[in-house]
């Protein structure tokens, strides 16, 4: 299972930069698609990084932001009308970078 979560995280960190290269935070907030894409694909990061932690704690550990992550994934899901997209943006800016490198080593 550990890999299968893993590579769920790879994959949806990898569309994400597919669908939104050449975006601006400005596209964001005009494209309710591209909204719905980030929000989807940090929930799938979130929810696989949930099922990691809780079935490999040593894989899960090797996550700087992993906890931060999960919290953002049950925003996502359960707090629909607080979303913060440019949150959100600088997230897939900042962290993905983070989080694919540190991927790289489980």
């Amino acid at each position: 299972m550990k890999a299968k979560h893993i590579e769920d995280i790879r994959t949806a960190c990898v569309e994400l930069d597919e669908l939104l290269s050449g975006k601006t935070l400005a596209d964001l907030g005009s494209d309710r698609a591209l909204q719905l894409i980030l929000e989807r694909e940090f929930e799938i990061i979130g929810e696989a990084l949930s099922r990691l932690q809780r079935t490999d704690q040593a894989a899960f550990a090797k996550i700087s932001q992993g906890h931060r992550i999960i919290g953002t994934r049950n925003i996502l899901a359960h707090g629909y009308d607080i979303i913060d997209h440019r949150i959100l943006w600088d997230a897939y800016q900042q962290d993905l970078p983070l989080l694919l490198n540190e991927l790289g080593s489980l």
